[in-house]
């Protein structure tokens, strides 16, 4: 009793284990009167014991003691075994004890094996002794794992300090940075001159340097391949577990290197390589369960952050991908409330990020697309699409509008791709115009030459009448009483004569002379000649000629007769009524060079809109019957045609009607 109180009292008195073991093995030595005793632990691996303490030895055994040495009763007993002959149980250990017996003590913990405690005895001990050695090696057990649990509470205590300073750093800086900070932090916990870690480049098959305790060592850039045989943390990316390469220095003392994997879920992330930390005698195994521990702990944060980092850097890609993309996207919930939207919906609407997001999609857009989101709002799961001129988002687009789905297809929400389709639009429009006046300019020149044939055939004979009756005229060769019928008749032929002329001038047949031309005095010229016209009629002419006007090459009569036909359709669509007309000349850049743009308005009632396409075709007119020929606009188009120009025409929005021709200006 006197000793199991001793034992208690020693348990109690520290939680050291360096002053526990020297006093346990003093009990263990007195139980059996003998004079030396070894504690042996099991390695890792549990197919060796090590010498990890002694008393009354001047040295620890340095060999280990294979565990299918010790004998099987042992530890399937769980009782101190008595052994004559030591040396046919573990080699070399008599030599240290200076007994060939001794006491083998099992050390477990239910059903964990510790070690032996081995008690050198030269005399066989009797049952009492052997139950008293047994009570101390319970001891050794206890003040074993309550020396390892608080070990293992201190240690995870400063990992957990050290990894929260890690997170600290990688959080305010970068995943080198909290590194590098572990990494001193590292070599105050393990000891050690240099701690470094590799992270591993699986594309390029090697282990890069990427922190150091050591700035030195840092500062040159260091990549070994993971199939090196020498380097260290090759060699240790390749470990299952920590493991230690010591070395003896001259002074008696030890040191060793600590490389400690680190491994993911799924791959190798690298290595932990620990220099120079001073080895004591039977604190290997401590030292390699502490780096397990710490290559656990910080293969967790590390994988942690290369997740994150994985992730914010696929976030950043989509959304680099979404922003480039000249269509406009943007996500919405099933709220309707914007999620996401790419720099093209931004831009386009005008709006900063942060006035937009959790705001309902349909404020963003103008009210024919907001239409269309409310009746996506209604569909399960098909796509709907549209083209919507928008005035918000300014122009046309081809909307596609496509229910967002989850992973088991459940509706999350909308995904609308706005396509700008403005310049196909324009493009298609201008395409269309020029189809009209491909087809207005072949109808032409087929009427052309039929009307230049009949025209010429109408001519000869019209002359001839007319030559006749200017004859008749001249001589008075007929009864006084027809005089009226004969200048009816003379002025209906003279009228068909004209017509017939203006048919070949349609036709071009008539030659053009093309010399530098004003279209500001052609334009003149024309006003000039209707003026007592138009001020008969009460028809105010208003001009905005600008000065310095370029000149145009082309036929300066054709011209004139071109912008007369165009001030008389004016004149008579004002009637008699009174009114204004309006002209004026600019030149301005046109798809590159400059053009010269004449624009003649009147304030009549405008051209109706079933007679804008049929406008410029030969005989074709909204007059009444007898009052217009129908060629005057088409013959305009013709002359403005063979000069290389354009000529429009639409309605003002303040009423009546407006003119344009386009003319190019003379090069040269």
């Amino acid at each position: 009793m006197p000793r199991e109180a001793g034992l208690l009292e020693a348990l109690t008195a520290t939680d050291r284990l360096g002053d526990l073991l020297p006093v346990l093995h003093h009990h263990a030595v007195s139980v059996v009167q003998g004079r030396s005793s070894i504690l042996f632990q099991f390695n890792r691996t549990g197919d060796a014991l090590r010498a990890t303490s002694a008393f009354g030895v001047d040295h620890l055994p340095q060999e280990p003691w294979p565990a299918r040495q010790v004998p099987e009763a042992l530890f399937h007993d769980g009782r101190p075994l008595f052994v004559l002959d030591l040396t046919s149980v573990v080699r070399g250990v008599s030599e240290y004890l200076d007994t060939t017996s001794a006491v083998l003590v099992p050390l477990t913990q239910v059903e964990d094996s510790l070690g032996v405690l081995v008690v050198g005895a030269a005399v066989p001990p009797t049952s009492e002794q052997l139950r008293a050695v047994a009570a101390v090696g319970h001891a050794f057990v206890i003040a074993l794992e309550r020396t390892r649990a608080a070990a293992e509470s201190d240690l995870q205590l400063q990992l957990r300090n050290l990894l929260q300073e890690f997170g600290r750093s990688v959080s305010s800086t970068t995943l080198s940075a909290g590194l590098e900070a572990l990494c001193i932090g590292t070599n105050r916990l393990f000891a050690a001159d240099r701690t470094s870690v590799w992270l591993h480049d699986r594309r390029a098959r090697m282990v890069v340097l990427s922190a150091s305790s050591d700035v030195v060592y840092l500062a040159q850039e260091r990549r070994v391949a993971t199939s090196d045989v020498l380097a260290p943390a090759a060699i240790g990316l390749r470990q299952e577990r920590a493991a230690i390469a010591s070395s003896i220095h001259a002074d008696g003392g030890q040191t060793g290197m600590l490389t400690i994997p680190l491994k993911g879920r799924r791959r190798a992330l690298g290595t932990m390589v620990m220099e120079a930390i001073r080895l004591e005698s039977g604190s290997e195994m401590d030292l390699l369960e502490r780096g397990d521990e710490m290559g656990r702990q910080l293969s967790g944060a590390i994988e942690n952050v290369l997740l994150l980092d994985t992730v914010l850097r696929s976030r950043r890609e989509l959304e680099n991908t979404f922003n480039s993309l000249a269509d406009l996207v943007a996500v919405s919930d099933q709220e309707g409330r914007l999620v996401f939207m790419n720099r093209a919906f931004l831009e386009r609407s005008g709006r900063p990020r942060h006035e937009l997001i959790d705001q309902p999609l349909a404020n963003g857009v103008g009210p024919k697309m907001r239409e269309i989101i409310e009746r996506a709002g209604i569909m399960e799961e098909t796509a709907f699409s549209a083209e919507i001129e928008d005035p918000v988002l300014r122009g046309t687009f081809q909307v596609t509008l496509t229910p967002l789905l989850g992973e088991e297809g459940e509706p999350m929400g909308v995904v609308l791709v706005a396509r700008d389709i403005t310049p196909h639009t324009q493009l298609e429009a201008e395409r269309a115009e020029l189809r009209n006046r491909l087809v207005q300019s072949e109808k032409l020149a087929a009427l052309g030459q039929f009307v230049a044939g009949i025209a010429h055939e109408l001519n000869n004979p019209l002359q001839g009448v007319l030559g006749h009756l200017e004859l008749l005229r001249a001589t008075g060769a007929f009864p006084k009483a027809l005089r009226r019928d004969m200048q009816r008749v003379y002025r209906e032929a003279d009228r068909a004569a004209k017509i017939v002329r203006n048919l070949l001038v349609f036709a071009g047949s008539r030659r053009l002379v093309r010399r530098r031309t004003s279209l500001n005095a052609a334009l003149s010229r024309a006003l000039a000649l209707r003026a007592p016209a138009l001020r008969a009629a009460g028809i105010e002419v208003v001009r905005h000629h600008e000065d310095g006007l370029p000149r145009v090459k082309g036929d300066p009569l054709l011209l004139q007769q071109a912008l007369l036909n165009i001030v008389l359709n004016a004149e008579q669509a004002i009637g008699t009524a009174g009114g204004r007309i309006e002209t004026r000349t600019t030149v301005r850049q046109h798809q590159g060079s400059p053009q010269i743009f004449v624009e003649v308005r009147d304030t009549g009632p405008g051209i109706p809109a079933a007679a804008m396409p049929r406008l410029f075709e030969p005989f074709f007119t909204t007059k009444e019957t007898g009052k217009g020929t129908g060629l005057g606009l088409a013959i305009t188009y013709g002359i403005i045609q063979e000069h290389g120009g354009h000529i429009g025409a639409a309605n003002h929005p303040d009423g009546g009607a407006v003119f344009t021709v386009q003319l190019p200006v003379e090069n040269g």
